[in-house]
């Protein structure tokens, strides 16, 4: 009998019934399946029914097949992959209830085996031949396999999928499995979130351990605000007269409200742009500074604020060191949290230095405009704020020119920061600044600059008012000033010279008189010590002093002869050559070709070395053209040079300053020690003189001799007549010369022999008229220690005359060898002092 929900079918091995007998039957939803006969208890056992030709059939693919062992039915045992994979996908896995019973008679009929029973039935099975039976189904292709597996893949997920709403297995499922899909990556930036915390607590503790070490090292920060008014100067010549009075002359802090606004607008807009923005550091200015100086590979940029600025000076020393930098920048800090913006201004701008000893607005003010800093113009405003840059570089004492171009650079940065109008530079441009600060027209202010300039390297940028003792001679002072007039106004139109410099120190290295130009009003430009020009042949000394040490004497032969190095032949001055001459001659008539030949034989580095031993500070090149005195150099830094000739052999450094006091008496400072001690043996000293000597005997230098003492020196003339000049000294006093034209315009055939040996002359006769006559140190020819006599044997020619003068005996000198930092910072026995250096006293013979 049929079943109301399918149709049965009967087949099996045989028509008796037994359990190998089975039938097919349609179940909703699951088509034909494959089940034991009689599983339903009541069916028909009707034998005579007619038998259908046997199916083939495929692997059930789905969870309720494999549980009730049916077989999914298959028509014609084949089907193609599509047909496969529809009939897969739309299976549905849901039993009827008729089936039920179907699953409950299944178990009845085969009850559960014991493991022994399945053990023993499996061994039979293993020992059974293996014959195909008749109704077993057919082994699945490889395709059905993986179809089948990814059927059972399939089933597996849907049973996993959370249910939609409603039941259905709707988008729940997508967006489970691409939560799953993002595990992995949730996980990364879990991890990474974690590490980086980690790292960055560890890194805030260290920072945090770093600036607690550093501030506990910060400097005492009280009275910052202890500024009555900015620090003065008094500048006092030796005997205690005053040269000079620089600084605050009316007192008294100026606040910015007291001040026009373009004053502090003008400092901001150039120091510090987003001075009210930043909290005391400027990171934005950091990073700019750093990568402008590591793309030019020096430091050419400072990423310092005004508060910054402030912490440095007022706290701090000017130490390029990285502890240095780091006590500034927490110091700014501390007083941004502390001061607003409008006291931090002020507190800079009444405490910064802006060059020629003016400390503050106020001071500068007064120091280059003779005004109060409340009653700037903007062109004075931009030149003041110019200068903080480089104080001394832009100095328009130093040169007007550059100051007024500094002051438009300032006066574009207002205008891009929108601080004044177009009309408002334009104005300026066309109105500049010009020095007022000078009652006195004296050439003194040379002098009084420089000492002004170097100040703050020994005493620190002070907070009081300083009493500076130097070691000027007025009397001197004014007759280099005289000298220097006299001669400018008699020959220099005729001779094309417009400029004139004089230096005068003792063999020491103290300054006594400096004339730095023609006229300090018109000029402030200081030619004894910023201009760099060419010595020509006074730069020979060294080039000889280098031979005397390796072994030549002034009696050496060498022959002035045409020579050729490369492509550059060097000339005398007269286009002629005179054949063998003894090196005495060749200094004294200055010959170029045997100065030119000695540097090659010793070597130019030699001589480059001995410059610099004996004080030259320039860069010097090493090339054979040195010889002639083509490299730049100062007067100053050249007079200072031939003072070792002077002294015995002893470096010195040129100084002006001889002891520092407060107003209240409180010493800041003393000049202690003698120089850099000795720089050269006493026999090539004294060979040095005795050929030098010979200038001013016999050589170029005859116009500068003087009568009644010993002197020595050399003259110097560059290409072209650009330069000439004359460095002289007796044993009491070193005095350099120069003329020329500031544009280096040629002069007419103006040779060191000439105007500047004149100038040299009269200066000496004026100012060693009545000093005692002591004479030049060191003898030749050597004769060691034993030897008491000085013999001047001109040019080593057998038949001149010589003189013997008496000499004072050797003994041992406590200035003679000091220490090393004595020599360069002092802290021995004073120059000036007992067996020292002096006027009229002999130290080296």
């Amino acid at each position: 009998m049929a079943s109301p929900r399918g149709r049965r079918e009967r087949g099996g091995r045989g028509s008796d019934g037994s359990d190998s007998d089975w039938m097919t039957r349609r179940l909703n939803g699951l088509g034909p399946v494959r089940i034991g006969v009689g599983a339903n208890g009541g069916a028909d056992d009707n034998d005579d029914a007619p038998v259908r030709p046997k199916q083939k059939v495929e692997e059930p693919r789905s969870w309720f097949a494999r549980a009730t062992g049916a077989r999914r039915y298959t028509p014609s045992g084949k089907k193609s992959g599509k047909t496969q994979k529809k009939s897969i996908k739309g299976m549905v896995l849901r039993a009827d209830a008729d089936m039920r019973p179907v699953l409950s008679s299944l178990d009845d009929e085969e009850p559960r085996l014991t493991k022994r029973e399945r053990y023993e039935r499996a061994q039979a099975a293993k020992r059974e031949p293996k014959v195909a039976k008749r109704n077993e189904p057919p082994q699945k292709s490889k395709t059905q396999k993986r179809a089948s597996g990814k059927a059972a893949a399939a089933v597996k997920f849907a049973e996993s999928r959370p249910r939609g709403k409603g039941g259905g297995n709707g988008g729940g499922g997508a967006r489970y499995g691409a939560r799953a899909r993002q595990q992995p990556v949730r996980g990364f930036f879990r991890e990474f979130f974690y590490w980086g915390l980690v790292i960055c607590l560890w890194t805030a503790i260290g920072i945090g351990g770093m600036l607690f070490y550093y501030a506990m090292s910060l400097p005492d920060t009280s009275g910052l605000w202890n500024v009555a008014h900015a620090p003065s100067l008094s500048i006092l010549a030796d005997d205690g007269e005053t040269l000079s009075h620089r600084g605050d002359m009316r007192g008294g802090m100026v606040l910015t409200s007291d001040m026009p606004t373009y004053v502090s607008q003008a400092v901001i807009a150039t120091e510090d742009q987003r001075f009210y923005w930043h909290f005391g550091v400027d990171p934005i200015g950091l990073a700019r500074a750093a990568w402008q100086n590591y793309r030019a590979g020096y430091i050419v940029q400072g990423g310092s604020t005004i508060t910054q600025q402030l912490a440095k000076n007022v706290f701090l020393t000017s130490d390029r060191t990285l502890n240095r930098k780091i006590q500034e920048m927490l110091l700014a800090v501390w007083l941004e949290a502390r001061y607003s913006k409008e006291q931090i201004l002020t507190l800079y701008l009444n405490r910064v230095y802006f060059g020629g000893g003016a400390y503050g607005i106020e001071g500068a003010s007064e120091r280059f405009f003779k005004k109060s800093a409340r009653e700037l113009s903007l062109p004075e405003a931009a030149m003041l704020a110019g200068l903080l840059k480089a104080p001394s570089h832009y100095s328009p004492t130093n040169s007007i020119t550059r100051a007024r171009e500094r002051a438009a650079i300032v006066l574009d940065n207002m205008l891009r920061e929108e601080f004044i109008t177009a009309a408002d530079e334009q104005y300026a441009l066309s109105h500049p600044a010009s020095l007022e600060g000078y009652s006195a027209s004296g050439s003194i202010n040379y002098f009084v600059d420089w000492v002004a300039d170097v100040l703050p390297a020994y005493t620190g940028e002070p907070n009081t008012d300083l009493i500076v003792r130097t070691t000027i001679d007025p009397a001197m002072q004014r007759a280099a000033e005289e000298v220097i007039a006299e001669m400018l106004k008699t020959e220099g139109a005729e001779l094309d010279v417009s400029q004139a410099a004089i230096v005068a120190m003792t063999p020491d290295g103290s300054v006594r008189a400096m004339v730095g130009g023609r006229s300090y009003a018109q000029s402030q430009f200081n030619r004894a010590v910023q201009a760099l020009r060419q010595p020509g042949s006074a730069f020979k000394p060294f080039v000889y002093l280098t031979a005397m040490e390796r072994g030549l004497t002034p009696d050496t032969v060498r022959v002035d002869r045409p020579v050729t190095y490369g492509t550059w032949s060097p000339s005398n001055y007269t286009d002629k050559f005179a054949g063998p001459m003894t090196l005495a001659k060749a200094v004294s008539t200055s010959v170029n070709t045997i100065a030119v030949q000695i540097a090659q034989e010793v070597g130019i580095r030699n001589v480059v070395r001995t410059a610099q031993r004996l004080g030259i500070q320039q860069n010097l090149p090493a090339n054979l053209s040195l010889a002639l005195g083509t490299s730049d150099v100062t007067l100053l830094e050249l007079t200072a040079a031939y003072a070792t000739f002077a002294n015995g052999g002893y470096g010195v450094l040129p100084h002006g300053i001889d002891e520092v006091h407060t107003r209240d008496g409180d010493e800041v400072y003393r000049r202690q020690g003698s120089g850099l001690g000795r720089v050269m043996d006493e026999k090539s000293m004294g060979e040095m003189n005795y050929m030098l000597q010979g200038v001013m005997t016999n050589g170029t230098g005859r116009k500068a001799a003087l009568d009644d003492r010993q002197t020595a020196g050399k003259s110097g003339t560059s290409q072209d007549f650009r330069d000439a000049w004359f460095i002289g000294y007796s044993a009491d006093l070193v005095v350099g010369v120069w003329v020329g034209n500031d544009n280096r315009s040629p002069m007419k055939k103006v040779t060191g022999g000439g105007l500047p040996a004149k100038i040299w002359h009269d200066f000496m006769s004026r100012t060693q008229a009545g000093q005692a006559v002591a004479a030049l140190p060191g003898q030749y020819p050597y004769r060691g220690a034993a030897d008491t006599g000085f013999t001047d044997n001109s040019y080593g020619d057998s038949g001149s005359d010589t003189q013997t003068y008496d000499a004072e005996p050797e003994r041992q000198r406590e200035w003679e060898e000091p220490g090393f930092f004595e020599r360069l910072f002092g802290g021995g026995q004073r120059s000036d002092a007992g067996t020292g250096l002096r006027p009229g006293h002999n130290p080296g013979r």
